[in-house]
């Protein structure tokens, strides 16, 4: 039998009419038995449903959110479908489902599981609309629920894999359905053993399409994104970047770690452990080669900027006159991990501990309030940091021009610098 190929397709290759299409005559010429498709929630409807939580939980009237996220879904539905195809009573069904959580309450203590609960619809009515319309082009396939193949545990918003539950209803739920049918499905969710939806963090999607082609014992997974492959910075933000026709597991991943927004840094790990290649194609020029991430890439040393913005200074400064010491590291990153909070730069003095942090709701103020009887606690919010990798000090300068620096490190691979705008 055929190896399986997975094939994943992000939000910004469903957000309209035409890229539906577009992602149809992709899948034409290569829609086969033994392809797992996983879809995106489409454009920008996740940033919507995570809007209309924060107007809920503050209180506001969020019907108008609702209604604007139903109609652009309608619009698509409207362009691809003539009008009484079934897919009109699946969308009123699902939004009705959606209307219906929403109904519940949340509150701070509740709320990254409601999160999960109400943010997944995104990828459900995405991959329903792409189903449809794809058996509507009489392409055949099977749409397929992912939450009932990849569990979790109930760490909601950031949940763990249950690898061996995974790969076992894989196994035995889908491997006999791809002898027959391609399957489509979403990323980014999965269940926790009581069967509730879990997400596996944002733009988890890529993430979903590694566990699954690991699972299954797949011959390789295909990104398709709105880049010609893997680039050396992102090309809406840096001028004359680089593609790389390949690229290491290694390298790959410590790009990822970085933050470098084109592959979900989990996705690396389970497909290096398996030795399944990783292809990243432009879904606006499919025949392109792309970028291919493999064991026997050659190494480089192109310089690679990665950029995050929304970041969080955090200085802990110890307040009896003492030094830093293990005990004082330990203490901040045992918060930090039970916050869920991720370290994305370090750096220790004789007196403080420095650390660089996305944006959260509630996190930081939850952080605070954890650790403000050990520290004098101070922080900078609305900060980049900016990282470069095989850095030439040359081009350091023009990319600090205008910014004011608020922490900057370097090793003989990697300079790193918090910046905001002067």
């Amino acid at each position: 039998m055929a190896k399986t190929s997975v094939y994943k397709f992000g939000g910004a290759s469903v957000k309209d009419g035409s890229a539906v299409r577009n992602l149809a005559e992709i899948l034409r010429n290569r829609l086969r038995k033994n392809m797992v498709i996983v879809v995106s929630a489409m454009g920008k409807t996740t940033n919507a449903l995570e809007s209309i939580l924060a107007k809920k939980l503050s209180g506001e009237d969020f019907s108008l959110n609702c209604t604007i996220l139903k109609e652009f879904h309608q619009d698509i539905c409207q362009e691809l479908f003539p009008a009484g195809h079934p897919v009109f009573a699946h969308l009123d069904n699902l939004f009705l489902q959606l209307n219906n959580d929403l109904e519940k309450k949340l509150s701070r203590d509740n709320y990254d599981e409601f999160y999960d609960r109400i943010v997944s619809y995104g990828e459900v009515i995405s991959s329903r609309i792409v189903a449809e319309y794809l058996c509507y082009q009489e392409l055949i396939i099977l749409w397929q629920d992912a939450r009932e193949v990849i569990h979790t545990d109930s760490d909601f918003r950031f949940a763990k894999i249950d690898w061996e539950k995974t790969r076992k209803s894989c196994q035995s739920s889908w491997k006999p359905l791809l002898a027959n049918f391609p399957i489509l499905t979403q990323g980014f969710i999965g269940s926790d053993p009581k069967g509730r939806t879990t997400t596996l963090g944002r733009e988890g999607s890529d993430f979903t399409a590694a566990i699954l082609a690991t699972s299954l014992d797949a011959a390789s997974v295909t990104i398709w994104k709105d880049v010609p492959g893997v680039l050396n910075a992102d090309p809406k933000l840096f001028p004359n970047t680089r593609k790389f026709d390949e690229l290491g597991y290694r390298e790959a991943a410590e790009m990822t770690y970085f933050g470098a927004s084109v592959i979900h840094p989990k996705t690396i790990k389970p497909l290096a452990n398996a030795g399944i290649p990783l292809f990243v194609k432009s879904f606006l020029d499919p025949e392109a080669p792309g970028t291919k991430i493999h064991e026997h890439a050659s190494v480089h040393h192109v310089p690679t900027i990665v950029l995050k913005k929304d970041q969080i200074l955090v200085s802990f400064k110890v307040t009896d006159f003492t030094f830093i010491e293990e005990k004082h590291i330990h203490s901040v990153y045992e918060k930090l991990q039970s916050l869920k909070l991720r370290v994305n730069m370090l750096q220790l003095s004789a007196i403080s501990i420095s650390i660089v942090i996305d944006t959260q709701l509630f996190k930081l103020d939850q952080l605070i309030s954890k650790l403000r009887d050990e520290f004098e606690i101070r922080y900078n919010e609305g900060l980049e940091l900016l990282t470069i990798l095989h850095q030439q000090e040359e081009e350091i300068p023009s990319l600090l021009e205008g910014y004011e620096v608020l922490l900057e490190q370097a090793s003989r691979n990697t300079f790193q610098v918090v910046r905001r705008k002067n």
